[in-house]
């Protein structure tokens, strides 16, 4: 198998822990539109771009072609958005245990890394600096409000390697921790599309996306990598 040149993941439930906080969010920013929102109604919406789950819900509730749908969605982005920054300000943004040294792994062994995510460019900086990545850590990050499409479109991935000057596919795996995350790593054909457990989405649906490995946390990888390549 030819040579990983660049690895890609996800940020919430992927790298970064997940302890309610987006679900919070959505249901803060939902419940000030008058929609209330249920862990069950968000599952098959998680890893995609937050303004197309907003989206969604809102067309849901008060029909597509609702005059004030635009309007709606401006401000339940924005609600979204100051929920979920004060959630990360007050209580911080802890990394996956084990994805750090991992991250440390791939650079010594040659291997870009990039992050993608369904969060935009604002909250993704505050992530980013948090965890202090942003400073040599990582090479890359992308965000859905940066590409036409996101998950399960191939496209931040591709932005990706295009950012870190990565041009094949196959020197190229991903991981995450949703459908949405295999299914884009599957769309764009990389070679390693990696599953892991370490978010909301378990074995059952994991296990039923296309993937060619399953983890219980990004942790594992080093053994997977020395192992396969």
């Amino acid at each position: 198998m030819a040579q990983i040149e660049l690895a890609i993941f996800d940020l919430a439930g992927t790298t970064i822990a997940d302890e309610g906080h987006v679900l919070n969010a959505f249901r803060t920013a939902l419940l000030a539109q008058s929609i209330q929102l249920t862990h069950e109604m968000l599952q098959p919406w998680r890893g995609a771009a937050k303004r197309e789950a907003l989206r969604f819900f809102i067309e849901q509730k008060f029909g597509q072609n609702a005059v004030d749908n635009a309007a709606r969605l401006v401000q339940a982005e924005s609600d979204f958005r100051e929920q979920l920054a004060k959630s990360f300000e007050e209580e911080g943004v802890p990394p996956i245990a084990g994805v750090e040294a991992t991250f440390a792994w791939l650079r010594d062994h040659g291997i870009k890394i990039a992050v993608t995510t369904g969060f935009d460019r604002k909250l993704t900086n505050i992530i980013l600096a948090k965890t202090g990545w942003q400073n040599g850590v990582i090479d890359a990050s992308v965000c859905s409000d940066e590409v036409a499409q996101g998950r399960p479109a191939p496209y931040m991935i591709f932005h990706a390697m295009e950012a870190t000057g990565v041009t094949d596919v196959r020197r190229v795996l991903t991981a995450g921790d949703t459908m949405l995350d295999l299914q884009s790593g599957i769309n764009a054909g990389v070679a390693f599309v990696i599953g892991v457990l370490s978010g909301t989405q378990g074995v059952e649906q994991l296990g039923k996306t296309r993937h060619t490995h399953l983890l219980a946390s990004v942790a594992d990888l080093p053994a997977l990598l020395a192992n396969e390549l």
